[in-house]
């Protein structure tokens, strides 16, 4: 195959070939770069400034999540009821009508007019 060269930040990485024994894991190692034709340099994790953001540690601390807690009460349903009877009143109707939309999607918009003035 085509010679390659591989540079880890795994020192031992790098005599692996020369070795005469070799514990579980350095055989596994051996195992896979057999296939390969290639050259095992050393390159300390420090001085690869290059390196694909991925492989490194994460610099900045993950945003925090903030929660928000609602609770409910038992009254909801009451006090929803009552904000609704408040704004039909005709006073709120009245200071509720934004830019005249009431006027507009009514039915009979004479009549709102009438009643406004």
């Amino acid at each position: 195959g085509t010679k390659c060269t591989v540079f880890t930040d795994h020192k031992s990485l790098q005599h692996i070939l020369d070795q005469k024994e070799l514990n579980m894991r350095q055989s596994r190692w051996l195992e896979l770069l057999s296939d390969y034709d290639c050259e095992i340099r050393y390159h300390p994790g420090k001085a690869n400034v290059v390196a694909d953001a991925l492989s490194r540690k994460e610099r900045e601390p993950p945003l925090r999540v903030r929660t928000l807690v609602m609770t409910i009460g038992l009254d909801l349903p009451r006090q929803i009821l009552n904000a609704q009877t408040e704004a039909r009143k005709p006073e709120n109707i009245k200071e509720e009508d934004v830019r005249g939309m009431l006027v507009e999607n009514s039915r009979d918009p004479e009549k709102v007019r009438k009643e406004k003035l």
